[in-house]
């Protein structure tokens, strides 16, 4: 099986090299990642200058390659350029918190997995809900890698994407997975007024205090309870339920 790897914290991320440990065994697995952090980049490509790719080492071992450029640009190199063969899956992550609500447009983790569902490949993202309580990185790994070789086992569809956010918690404490929606409202996320050495304000991005929100069934509220969610996701945006009312206004004589 060929896997490929990527995400959005960067080639040097502990969250990559833990999962790339737990699952080589799975099939033969390639790194294409960011050189620097991408978080919160969303689905952005690269247009402004020309992208690079290169062998990339830690401590005189081989890695992986780094792209300088976003997620999407790394899944988008790696299958036209980088990996001999096709993947089978594409797995992007593990993110250093959870992608979960209306986080999932923003993240640079998801859009890698939705860049291969759009080019016809079965995608995970799978992020971990960091707390100051508890974050082993290498026992979500674990965890994680529990749940790929599943969704390997079941062959999930060309194109298909699974959103998976593991609590904060150890995995003895997990009290299972759910298969969930995506939360759909505000998180009510502020900024805060600063001052620099000049005397002039800038602001700062308030992450908003996602434990107080609750909606059953919701990706958010699944991981506030304990449980691992797993998330269908599609990147057709339509709103189908408009598109069927504004059919039926009357568009005449706009244009003759």
């Amino acid at each position: 099986m060929q896997i490929l790897l990527t995400n959005d914290d960067g080639i040097y991320a502990p969250g990559i090299a833990a999962l790339k440990q737990n699952i080589q065994d799975l099939g033969r697995v390639t790194v294409v990642a960011p050189d620097v952090e991408q978080s919160g980049v969303g689905h952005s490509i690269t247009f402004s200058h020309p992208l690079r790719i290169r062998e990339t080492y830690l401590d005189n071992e081989f890695i992986g390659y780094s792209v300088n450029g976003s997620p999407a640009d790394c899944v988008k190199l790696a299958i036209c350029a980088a990996m001999k063969n096709r993947p089978d899956i594409v797995i992007s992550g593990i993110n250093m918190g959870s992608n979960v609500g209306i986080h999932i447009l923003y993240s640079g983790t998801v859009a890698a997995a939705v860049e291969a569902a759009i080019m016809g490949f079965p995608s995970i993202a799978i992020s971990f809900e960091i707390s100051g309580q508890y974050a082993d990185i290498h026992s979500a790994a674990k965890v994680a890698r529990g749940v790929i070789e599943r969704i390997i086992a079941h062959k999930p569809p060309a194109g298909s994407l699974l959103n998976v956010n593991i609590p904060s918690i150890p995995p003895g404490q997990i009290k299972g997975i759910k298969i969930t929606r995506q939360f759909a409202h505000d998180f009510k996320e502020t900024f805060e007024k600063r001052i620099d050495p000049d005397k002039k304000a800038y602001y700062w991005l308030i992450g908003a205090n996602k434990s107080v929100h609750h909606e059953e069934g919701t990706d958010i509220s699944a991981v506030n309870e304990g449980y691992i969610s797993i998330t269908p996701l599609r990147y057709d945006l339509t709103d189908y339920h408009l598109h069927k009312n504004i059919e039926e206004w009357d568009w005449k004589g706009i244009v003759s």
